[in-house]
């Protein structure tokens, strides 16, 4: 799959330290990207892909970061709650969807998963690229059966990940192993209620790097409806 929207470069993820907290780490890469004034929020094709067909209702969106899937959930008739650790970028992506005329269809809440999760039950709850290096041991795991648990019946958990590296790295630039579907899937079996799987797959994307680099990467797409009985 080729990613043909035009992308503004972003900074790239740096070596977290000993002491660094989720919100201190985001917070740090968000402030170390600062967007020209042409750039617009966009969302993520894969999103846009699984998400285009769903009838408009309510809509978690953890680890929301510059807002452009919210906004796009927010144009087409959704209610949105969308989540980020960074203050920064929770702000950038206010201002982005008061460009886009689209306030009023998004509340913007900052919390640090791993120790408070939003209220509420929703329709979609997606969670794109929600893999941190700051994550502790069995952290992701718990934020998903969170967000399993705050999906209503017949409604639909997405969950995007990066599968590998892009391909000009010679060697994975952190010391950080990539999530997999399988322990999703993993998640959702060991919790409570019913679920369907519409979509399990690893596909390749063409992309442009930070300074320009051109390549491939790897993705993984899972879409889960939970069953209404």
């Amino acid at each position: 799959m080729t990613d043909t929207a035009p992308r503004t470069p972003r900074p790239t993820m740096p070596v977290p330290t000993s002491t660094d907290t989720a919100q201190s780490y985001w917070e740090g890469f968000y402030r170390g990207w600062e967007p020209p004034a042409d750039w617009v929020a966009r969302a993520n094709p894969l999103f846009v892909r699984e998400a285009g067909a769903l009838p408009a209702g309510t809509a978690l969106d953890l680890g929301c970061g510059a807002g452009g899937d919210a906004i796009w959930l927010a144009e087409r008739g959704w209610r949105v709650t969308a989540v980020d650790v960074s203050a920064t970028v929770l702000r950038r992506a206010a201002a982005a969807a008061a460009e886009a005329g689209v306030a009023d269809g998004i509340e913007w809440q900052e919390h640090d998963l791993s120790r408070s999760f939003p209220d509420g039950v929703f329709d979609l709850v997606s969670a794109q690229f929600l893999h941190s290096p700051v994550a502790g041991v069995g952290e992701r795991e718990a934020i998903l059966a969170s967000a399993a648990a705050a999906v209503g019946p017949g409604g639909t958990l997405l969950v995007i990940s990066h599968a590998g590296w892009p391909s000009w790295f010679e060697e994975p630039p952190l010391d950080f192993r990539l999530p997999t579907n399988a322990e999703v899937l993993s998640v959702l079996e060991a919790g409570p209620g019913e679920w369907a799987v519409d979509t399990d797959e690893v596909l390749t994307r063409e992309l442009t790097g930070p300074t320009g680099e051109v390549g491939t990467r790897d993705d993984a797409v899972l879409r889960v409806s939970r069953l209404p009985h």
